[in-house]
């Protein structure tokens, strides 16, 4: 398998300075405290259409020749992809065609359509909508773009990295949210193409992780099992492309769980103000949840890849992110039915500075007898010891609280 040149690179370089966004780094003290190193955010969810995507469409499809554009382009994704490919199509003067899994975000496939591409809508995952659209330029003629899977997108992909390096030259680590791979392995073919040493480090939803079993097989395989938040990155089996280059150029790649990557959604919101989808957020997740694996010289630098998220999602797992962090508590507490009995639950809530945010008060539920009543409360606290001081203060007011996780 051909691995990136310097000469591809410096096209492909040359080739996007014009179109895109150089996108800034941004300082996260947050997480600069966590890791002991300073630590920068790449960020990509700035870039046209709100993920690093653009470039390998763009690069890739600007290496047709003119009569393959004519054809037009084919591509399968659940939203960055679909979205680069249709605006990098649009701009080079080629119809777009776009197969996207059947429950993609709203908003990356209203983005799409307005973009220029159709969409088809088919299958539950991006490999069975790959598929369809690998069947669909086999009977048009149409040139599929992978979103991975070729060189010349690597080499579009490749150009975060010098972006990089050139923003950031004493850069110790870079680390990447990682699906396909496409993104991993071009940020690796540029560092070690500039000859530095530098550690790059690959992070996947551990729930649609196809990365770590693959190394170890030395090959592709598919992951066991893709039930993640992480939309952008549940990939089932990484390209070959990407796999020849990040096995020798990649120092590890790590997994990280959907609470960490709520809650690195939620840092990146409070603490950076910076939108950010869940797969955008896996290398800060790594940061928080693995700081002892990113020991070493040189500041740290995490790629945020994407910012396109549903806001109804987005929602979800804001909460979901409050939840891991210890800034909700859920109770259920069983009390003698009497007048006055929710006024004394709701007095230590007040006692303890906990925000109420609903209360279920209920003589109908299971396992009650006659004379209880059961109180099912949610509160906001500041954080896991304000959330511990409330359970201590419930039942020092003689409250048996279970925790509903």
């Amino acid at each position: 398998m051909d691995l990136l040149t310097a000469d591809r690179l410096d096209r492909a370089t040359a080739l996007l300075a014009p179109v895109m966004r150089r996108t800034p780094l941004v300082a996260s003290r947050v997480l600069s405290d966590r890791t002991d190193r300073q630590v920068w955010l790449k960020c990509e969810n700035l870039q046209r259409t709100g993920s690093f995507k653009p470039r390998g469409a763009y690069n890739r499809i600007a290496g047709l020749t003119d009569e393959e554009r004519a054809r037009g382009v084919v591509a399968a994704s659940a939203g960055n992809h679909a979205q680069g490919v249709a605006w990098a199509a649009s701009e080079l003067g080629a119809a777009s065609t776009v197969f996207m899994p059947n429950g993609a975000p709203l908003p990356k496939l209203v983005a799409t359509k307005a973009y220029g591409a159709t969409i088809h809508q088919v299958g539950t995952t991006i490999d069975e909508a790959l598929l369809a659209a690998m069947a669909f330029a086999d009977e048009t003629g149409a040139v599929l773009i992978h979103p991975f899977d070729h060189i010349d997108v690597v080499a579009g992909q490749a150009t975060v990295g010098v972006e990089i390096l050139d923003q950031m030259p004493d850069v110790g680590t870079i680390v990447v949210p990682t699906g396909g791979g496409g993104l991993v392995a071009g940020i690796a073919a540029a560092v070690a193409l500039s000859g530095k040493d530098i550690r790059i480090v690959g992070v996947q939803a551990e729930q649609a992780a196809a990365w770590p079993g693959s190394l170890e097989a030395g090959m592709p395989i598919s992951a066991e099992r893709m039930s993640t938040m992480a939309d952008g990155i549940a990939v089932g089996r990484p390209g070959a492309v990407p796999f020849a280059h990040v096995t020798e150029m990649v120092d590890r790649v790590l997994t990280v769980s959907e609470d960490a990557l709520s809650r690195a959604l939620l840092l990146c919101m409070e603490r950076a103000k910076l939108i950010v989808e869940a797969a955008g957020a896996a290398a800060v997740a790594a940061l928080m949840d693995h700081p002892e694996q990113f020991h070493g010289d040189g500041p740290i630098v995490a790629v945020l890849s994407g910012g396109n998220i549903d806001p109804l999602l987005l929602t979800h797992v804001v909460a979901h992110g409050l939840r891991a962090a210890g800034r909700y508590l859920t109770v259920r507490i069983v009390i003698p039915d009497r007048p006055g009995g929710l006024v004394g639950v709701l007095g230590v809530a007040r006692d303890t500075a906990a925000s109420v945010v609903d209360v279920v008060h209920a003589r109908t539920a299971g396992r009650l007898a006659m004379d209880e009543v059961e109180i099912m409360m949610t509160l906001e606290t500041r954080g896991p010891d304000h959330r511990a001081a409330v359970l201590s203060g419930l039942a020092a007011a003689g409250y048996d609280a279970e925790v509903q996780e």
